[in-house]
């Protein structure tokens, strides 16, 4: 008995696409040939085919099916050991995903903000919360966390919603008032956080990137009297802390969590 690579597919609950790339993987042999053509899979096949779809169904990755024994009967335990850490992995974020999004359907959280920002959401500005979304890829989970207690640590004093709502055409005294409001706890940031000066550590990204990256979220997110307001806090912020003023990047990650 032999069958087609549809008929050998179809057996194996799989498609012939599927057996085709196996051949093309090498994890399975190619088969004798009749006289006009078409392939004969015989009952070898069918079983490598059943060992490779076993194997596939917990979830272990095609090159690593030759190394967990799919076709020499071997089953090594550092390969499998590996494995079933991956799958632990998977199966834990997968759990942090159904709670957030329970978490989500109850009204208790949102998803405009890095995770483990659900419980400070509240106090950022919509512009901020974007920010946070982009500084996430941008530095490491240290940086994040800092940023979150800048933001736990904040006085509630309404200049980030002020600063929020800014228009493009504020006058000068306005822009003012508001630089110097958000100046002394930029300045704080800066002391508290010396990595914000020289964030180099800290990226997730190559240091182009990140500035590339910031400079083209700052000037899409605000205005160019925010910008300005922004700006003028940071030199500010600078002069009280006793430092050099910081540049765009930098002055992002620590302004953008103390607005």
């Amino acid at each position: 008995m032999a069958w087609s690579t549809r008929e050998v597919a179809e057996l194996a609950g799989t498609t012939v696409n599927t057996v085709r790339h196996y051949h093309r993987s090498g994890l399975l042999e190619e088969p004798e040939r009749m006289s006009n053509g078409y392939k004969q899979y015989r009952a070898r096949h069918l079983v490598r085919l059943l060992q490779i779809r076993r194997l596939r169904d917990l979830g272990v990755p095609l090159t690593q099916i030759e190394a967990v024994g799919a076709g020499g009967g071997a089953s090594p335990a550092q390969a499998l050991l590996a494995i079933d850490a991956g799958l632990a992995e998977s199966i834990e974020r997968l759990q942090r995903a159904r709670a957030e999004i329970r978490a989500i359907l109850e009204g208790s959280t949102t998803t405009d903000v890095p995770a483990g920002f659900e419980d400070v959401a509240g106090r950022l500005t919509g512009t901020e919360r974007s920010l946070m979304l982009v500084y996430e890829q941008l530095y490491d989970e240290s940086a994040m966390s800092d940023l979150k207690q800048m933001v736990e640590s904040e006085p509630n004093d309404g200049v980030g919603a002020e600063l929020d709502a800014l228009p493009p055409d504020a006058d000068d005294a306005t822009r003012r008032r508001i630089a110097e409001a958000l100046a002394p706890e930029i300045a704080r940031n800066l002391t508290d956080y010396p990595w914000l000066l020289h964030p180099d550590e800290h990226l997730s990204k190559g240091p182009r990137v990140t500035q590339e990256t910031f400079l083209e979220t700052v000037t899409e997110l605000y205005n160019g009297a925010q910008l300005d307001v922004i700006a003028r806090a940071s030199v500010l912020a600078a002069e009280l802390a006793g430092v050099r003023p910081t540049g765009p990047g930098t002055t992002g990650a620590g302004g953008g969590a103390a607005d």
